[in-house]
C-alpha cells in the first residue's frame, strides 16, 4: 500500500472514531511529529554565515543594489 493509500485508510479510521480522548492522544502525536520535522529541517547558520550574510549586505546596500519598501509595496498593491 502506497503512502497515499495509507493516508486515505488512517482518515476513514479517524473520522470513525467516537472516543474524545483517543483523538486527543492522536492530536498529541501529530503536534510532536510536526514539531519534529520542523526542528529536523532547521538549520541556524554558524556565525561566519550569518557575518559572511552582513557584510554582503553591507556591501551592496553601499553599491545601491538594494529595493525600497516603498517600492516592493507598489508592486503588490
Amino acid at each position: 500500500m502506497d503512502l497515499e493509500a495509507r493516508k486515505i485508510e488512517f482518515i476513514k479510521d479517524f473520522l470513525q472514531l467516537q472516543s474524545e480522548e483517543a483523538i486527543s492522544r492522536l492530536e498529541k502525536v501529530l503536534k510532536k511529529e510536526k514539531k519534529n520535522v520542523i526542528e529536523k529541517d532547521f538549520n541556524p547558520m554558524t556565525q561566519k554565515e550569518l557575518d559572511q550574510r552582513i557584510d554582503q549586505s553591507e556591501e551592496d546596500f553601499k553599491n545601491n543594489r538594494f529595493k525600497k519598501t516603498s517600492d516592493l509595496l507598489s508592486k503588490y498593491k
